[in-house]
């Protein structure tokens, strides 16, 4: 049996929601399977979330951000969040150590990672000394606010430091997600999957974006699974 860790960060529950998908794909697959969460920033004024709390707060106020992004009822969604979440425990470099292959997830910032997937990333340095992660698996999901607004670039963009530490990228090919073949404003491509969270992040993952991730987490658990039957694993 292989060991799937799927590790993720959420700020408005798109990603728990793909992550919990893709956590039962795996454990369909026979894995064993943890879910563990990235820490949120231990400063409130680094939590990009609170943008929304301080420009609601003087009567009268305007900001772009208040106008285009409602953002009233975004942060009410943050705290939500943050609540659904509480039981999950906070990853560490032991849960990657443990895992034989890892389905990443996270929302997209301006096409690319967030900022406390990163950090995490930057402590995770001896795994990349010591070559903890050579040769596992990875897959990775994401979410967006509109189809045009970089989930396939950040799927992209965020293999490369998982390339630094040895990882072996695992995609959704087309003859087993016919559902992203279509004019449909839904997430998901052959690098990974994704949900369109909508502009004020309102929107809930489609049922076809669930499937896929399930999918992503049953591909990365039987990779894992087949490289662990040939020894490549250490």
């Amino acid at each position: 049996m292989s060991r799937t860790l799927v590790l993720y960060y959420s700020a408005y529950g798109h990603v728990l929601d793909m992550a919990r998908a893709a956590a039962d794909g795996a454990r369909r697959a026979g894995a064993d399977v943890r879910i563990c969460r990235i820490p949120e920033l231990e400063s409130e004024r680094n939590r990009t979330p609170y943008q929304d709390k301080h420009c609601n707060g003087e009567p009268g106020e305007t900001s772009q951000l208040k106008t285009r992004f409602k953002t009233v009822d975004r942060f009410a969604k943050y705290e939500e969040t943050m609540r659904r979440q509480q039981d999950i425990p906070v990853a560490t470099n032991e849960d990657l150590r443990w895992a034989d292959g890892i389905v990443w997830g996270f929302p997209t910032y301006y096409g690319s990672m967030p900022a406390q997937v990163k950090l995490f990333l930057e402590f995770a340095g001896d795994l990349c000394a010591d070559g903890s992660l050579e040769g596992k698996p990875a897959g990775l999901l994401t979410s967006t606010g509109s189809i045009h607004t970089g989930h396939e670039a950040n799927v992209l963009t965020s293999m490369v430091p998982l390339f630094h530490f040895g990882m072996i990228m695992v995609g959704l090919p087309y003859s087993e997600n016919p559902e992203y073949l279509t004019a449909d404003p839904i997430g998901c491509s052959p690098y990974g999957a994704s949900t369109l969270a909508g502009p004020d992040s309102s929107l809930k993952p489609d049922e076809r974006e669930l499937v896929m991730a399930g999918r992503l987490g049953r591909r990365v658990a039987l990779c894992a699974e087949a490289l662990k039957a040939q020894s490549f694993l250490k």
